[in-house]
């Protein structure tokens, strides 16, 4: 116990999403998959990255947009009372972070100052490993 930050909320952990984990390892694409799972912020992270690499940055900002809050309602729904960490260390949390991430990442490109600001500490607050970690590729 020596050393814990006592205040600090326990982690959220979020349950495992296998369906839409064997759908894409199975090469399903994106759409297919949140067509099936339209509740799972993995599925619509997905279909973000997918728009971003075919360069659709405006659609990629709006999958990442209603990945971020599938990931709000399942971080809600886990228990997380709107701050305490989300650990990267946690598969199923990955969906959650990386939506965050691609949001972010839309938002600067299109010049959404205040919301990159935003994300970035929401990001920070609930994983400072998650960003550094979604660009090495995870």
């Amino acid at each position: 116990m020596i050393g814990e930050n006592l205040l600090q909320p326990d982690p959220t952990l979020l349950p495992e999403e296998r369906e839409v984990v064997h759908a894409l390892a199975d090469g399903e694409h994106p759409s297919q998959v949140v067509r099936a799972h339209p509740e799972s912020p993995l599925a619509w992270v997905e279909l973000s990255d997918h728009a971003w690499e075919e360069g659709s940055e405006l659609e990629a900002y709006a999958y990442a947009r209603v990945g971020y809050h599938r990931g709000l309602d399942a971080l809600r729904r886990a228990g997380w009372r709107g701050s305490g960490p989300v650990p990267w260390s946690h598969e199923p949390n990955r969906g959650v972070l990386r939506s965050l991430y691609a949001l972010r990442r839309a938002a600067e490109r299109i010049g959404e100052t205040g919301e990159v600001d935003r994300l970035t500490e929401f990001l920070e607050g609930a994983d400072p490993t998650a960003s550094t970690k979604i660009e090495a590729g995870g």
